[in-house]
């Protein structure tokens, strides 16, 4: 299909009565259904249909929840295997051979210091679930109360993970800088930036009139992913793993995005080496389906029986989707591939700033990739870099839509367009995936510059 090939619509009754009553209804929150008024009613691989006919590239792929795209194959043989056995679909915690199996497979994929120590705990349905279970594993194991996590970090929301969130005020949560070469909290960038981050925190940790409460952990994620796909370097990541290592503090991976082979490697903390203490997973591990756990090192497991604890920590369904869709990322090298694709669209994507100067910047590792959009010609710097376009990464996002293509915002601001396609994505795919965003930042940009007839035009 041609990057601007027009779809087949068909008669929007239907549709846009689903569209209006679900904003009758819904609450003030909602979010996806906002940016993008579609109604998928068909999908398969990359491809969604609207209930109006018209077909999309999903490279939103439920949040990075997708890994192997809409209804593959093995997914939907393992979830009708397991209704076709007649085995029980709600079993709280109790053992079946669908946990078993998707168990083994998940720590078959860990890396071997922490698989050979492990132990896991099934939380609710959703990672903000597992966050939660993360933070309260630590503070029982320790006995302490505080928690360091970072700046522009997104771990769910639900109020122990919105604490350890950008923007968050709990007294007991330490925001420390996390290093960003396009907009460095230092105004230097690379290494030099990284270094200072790191030494920020080693002196916050070790001033004893610095006022932080004895950390109970560390959370952060490898790439910072709706903080606006920032990649956290592999060496600083190691001095994380030491400056927690040497004071006895659990490092917490939140692996909930990242994992399963969206950044070129089976996890995201394998790029560095790092073992971590405690690593968070969801989305992906459940093949389309809501399943959360946290794995941890067995010295940590000091809770009593019943001191975490929830209802829906059995979903065989999604057990089984999830041990389905391991298995083939793991014996498909699909972190393999994710990295190599990657690789080739991030530079496609960089290539644009030649001809586009509102492309500030281009970032991301694997299949988790994001451009950062700015206004070039404003007034005063902002983080050592032009101020972000956030208007601008809207109606991006808009003639993205327009053109049969879904993609994602993030970032502080708002102004990061992200791209989390399936890693099942085919060259072809990536090439029409690349097409319709570059068509789609042309026309915003053309739009925008456009004199303005009335008070309704495009925002500055």
């Amino acid at each position: 299909m041609a990057a601007t090939e027009p779809t087949t619509v068909a008669p929007p009754a239907a549709h846009e009565g689903i569209l209006r009553r679900q904003s009758l209804r819904e609450s003030a929150a909602r979010t996806y259904a906002r940016s993008l008024p579609i109604v998928p009613v068909r999908a398969r691989g990359l491809t969604i249909e609207g209930a109006d006919g018209r077909r999309y590239l999903d490279c939103l792929s439920g949040a990075g929840t997708l890994a192997l795209g809409h209804n593959h194959p093995v997914v939907l043989e393992a979830i009708r295997k397991v209704i076709d056995s007649g085995a029980p679909l709600h079993v709280l915690d109790l053992a079946t051979p669908v946990k078993d199996a998707f168990t083994t497979e998940l720590f078959a994929t860990l890396p071997r210091e922490l698989a050979e120590d492990a132990r896991i705990q099934f939380c609710g349905p959703a990672g903000t679930d597992a966050v939660e279970a993360a933070l309260k594993l630590v503070r029982t194991a320790t006995g302490r109360t505080g928690l360091l996590a970072f700046t522009g970090a997104y771990h769910g929301m639900t109020a122990g993970a919105l604490d350890a969130s950008g923007g968050a005020t709990d007294v007991r949560v330490t925001r420390l800088p996390y290093p960003h070469d396009y907009r460095c909290p230092f105004g230097i960038g690379g290494e030099r930036g990284a270094e200072l981050s790191a030494r920020w925190t080693e002196n916050v940790l070790d001033d004893p009139k610095s006022g932080v409460p004895d950390p109970a952990g560390m959370i952060l994620e490898p790439v910072q992913g709706e903080g606006g796909v920032i990649p956290a370097p592999d060496t600083w990541l190691r001095r994380m793993r030491q400056i927690t290592a040497d004071r006895s503090i659990p490092l917490i991976a939140d692996e909930v995005q990242t994992g399963v082979g969206r950044t070129g490697a089976f996890w995201a903390v394998e790029h560095s080496g790092v073992v971590p203490d405690v690593m968070v997973m969801s989305k992906a591990i459940g093949g389309s389906l809501p399943l959360a756990v946290i794995v941890y090192r067995s010295a940590l497991d000091l809770w009593r029986p019943g001191a975490h604890a929830g209802t829906f920590r059995g979903n065989q369904l999604a057990m089984a989707a999830g041990a389905a869709t391991l298995t083939f990322v793991r014996e498909n090298r699909l972190a393999e591939r994710a990295a190599t694709l990657g690789a080739r669209m991030l530079g496609r994507l960089q290539g644009l700033a030649a001809t586009h100067p509102c492309v500030g910047d281009v970032r991301g590792r694997g299949l988790m990739l994001g451009v950062e959009l700015v206004a070039p010609d404003a007034d005063g710097p902002h983080d050592g870099a032009p101020p972000p376009a956030p208007a601008l990464a809207a109606a991006v996002q808009r003639a993205c839509l327009d053109r049969g293509l879904i993609v994602e915002l993030g970032g502080r601001h708002g102004a990061v367009v992200r791209l989390l396609p399936p890693l099942t994505l085919t060259d072809e795919q990536a090439s029409a995936v690349l097409d319709r965003f570059a068509d789609a930042l042309t026309a915003a940009q053309r739009t925008r510059h456009q004199p303005l007839t009335s008070d309704t035009g495009p925002s500055r």
